[in-house]
């Protein structure tokens, strides 16, 4: 039997979960067993996703981790990203990412200079395709950082808009009596940043 597991991320709170929820379909449709699905809405240039550890510690050999886009999984600068996905191969699963191609099954099925080739340019691709992920990344950072720059200068910058929704389920969460850690598995966010929230409002409280 084909097992996966689906890994589904976006960056914030204005992005929708739902589009990526195709991916189960498509999932289903090529013949796998879905063994999990895990959401999480957090930047992929964090290795510390509640979410991605959850998956990555329930991988069984022999799985495959199915996403959206490889930024999906990382936007890491290069070597941590490999590190992650050394992670997940270490536990004896692969990627299946739209985009990236899997040339393990050539590799297994071959032999002597074939193999040592196709495990060559496999590990070759998989680099392209994450640091191209992190340049990306980089540059909406950069653009980003470029246009603040742009409306201090004409007077318009206001700063940054709060996160109202995660503000206040964080609260809540708190208040409920959750731990930090949980309120930010719950959240989908960082414990820094949960430890941030809940100071300002016992600040304001």
């Amino acid at each position: 039997m084909n097992i996966a597991r689906i890994y589904l991320r976006v960056s914030t709170e204005e992005q929708d979960l739902t589009r990526q929820a195709e991916i189960e379909l498509s999932t289903r449709a090529a013949g796998y067993y879905i063994a999990g699905v895990y959401r999480e809405k957090a930047s992929g240039a964090r290795a510390d996703r509640p979410e991605l550890l959850r998956m990555i510690a329930d991988l069984q050999p022999g799985e495959v981790v199915v996403a959206e886009k490889i930024d999906r999984i990382s936007r890491l600068p290069l070597a941590e990203a490999e590190q992650l996905v050394g992670s997940i191969r270490a536990k004896g699963a692969r990627l299946a990412v739209p985009g990236l191609v899997d040339l393990s099954d050539f590799a297994a099925a071959a032999d002597g200079v074939a193999k040592i080739v196709l495990e060559s340019v496999q590990e070759l691709l998989l680099k392209l395709a994450l640091q191209m992920a992190r340049d990306d990344y980089e540059t909406r950072r950069e653009r980003q950082r470029q246009g603040v720059q742009l409306a201090k200068a004409s007077g318009k910058y206001k700063g940054r808009k709060p996160d109202d929704p995660t503000h206040q389920r964080i609260v809540a969460l708190r208040v409920a009596g959750h731990t930090i850690q949980k309120t930010a598995e719950l959240a989908g966010c960082s414990t820094s940043q949960v430890k941030r929230i809940w100071a300002m409002h016992q600040g304001k409280s």
